[in-house]
């Protein structure tokens, strides 16, 4: 498989979840890949899963100081990016004290999430921006929510969040339009995708297993996603085969937004 044959990409947040099964994909399909994450021992150990021409960099997207290393990194190594993926993110349930309420939420845990979830983004689209200049065809992949669309009345700085993604990836779309750049930008956003990030909210054994079930039985399709699904909608918006879309909103999420059912419980994000 070649749809990524000879581009140069940078995921963030990949390693684990959604991020390493993205770069495994592109992998896959021929992309020279660049993974990143602050969890340095897992990403480092992703990246050499994959294969040992596979490079791994520390990138906290919330600093600007670490995207203009990695920026300054990919110039010298491959003088290009063909792809970015800000993938990196977090619901603020463990990073933060919170509470994430509209009526009693903490100011401090409301900003360390959006610094990440969106400042990221934002960051990751302007030095994404600089690098992909010199390419051909180049893609901007942000990786919002469902909860960028409804609300979430128990983790409203990750709705916010997620939502202003989606509203700024359509300005950088229209940006990189009006200035005639090869860069075409768009946003995904998944559902209930089983990753590391729900561990928390499921429990264990028993508890796990119901847990799943409640939440499987309020999708459509009937079962939560995979990070695979969501992996497979990132390479189809990272090739040249959606040379002609851009700043569009991808639903992964079993047909919720399909309906009523759309409306969110308390946790799920």
């Amino acid at each position: 498989m070649s749809r990524l044959e000879g581009k140069i990409a940078l995921i963030t947040g990949a390693a684990r979840g959604i991020g390493q099964a993205i770069s495994e994909l592109f992998f896959a399909e021929g992309a020279q890949v660049i993974l990143s994450d602050i969890i340095d021992d897992i990403g480092e150990a992703a990246a050499n899963e994959i294969s040992t021409d596979s490079k791994y960099i520390h990138l906290d997207v919330s600093l600007e100081e670490d995207w203009e290393r990695a920026a300054a990194f990919i110039a010298n190594e491959y003088g290009r990016l063909d792809i970015v993926v800000n993938n990196a993110g977090i619901t603020g349930f463990l990073e933060a004290q919170g509470p994430h309420d509209p009526e009693n939420l903490d100011l401090a845990s409301w900003h360390k999430v959006h610094e990440t979830n969106l400042d990221g983004v934002a960051l990751g689209c302007k030095y994404g921006i600089q690098l992909m200049k010199k390419s051909n065809h180049a893609s901007i992949v942000n990786i919002s929510s469902r909860s960028g669309i409804v609300g979430i009345p128990a983790a409203t700085a990750y709705a916010s969040s997620k939502a202003a993604v989606r509203n700024h990836t359509k300005s950088v779309a229209l940006y990189c339009a009006e200035k005639s750049y090869p860069i075409r930008c768009n946003s995904i956003h998944p559902g209930a995708i089983f990753t590391p990030i729900w561990d928390t909210m499921l429990g264990e054994g028993k508890q796990r297993e119901a847990t799943i079930k409640e939440i499987s039985s309020g999708i459509p399709l009937g079962v939560m996603g995979q990070p695979e699904d969501v992996a497979y909608a990132a390479l189809y918006l990272a090739s040249d085969e959606s040379k002609y879309v851009t700043g569009i909103e991808l639903n992964i999420d079993g047909g919720i937004l399909a309906g009523s059912t759309g409306a969110p419980r308390a946790n799920n994000v």
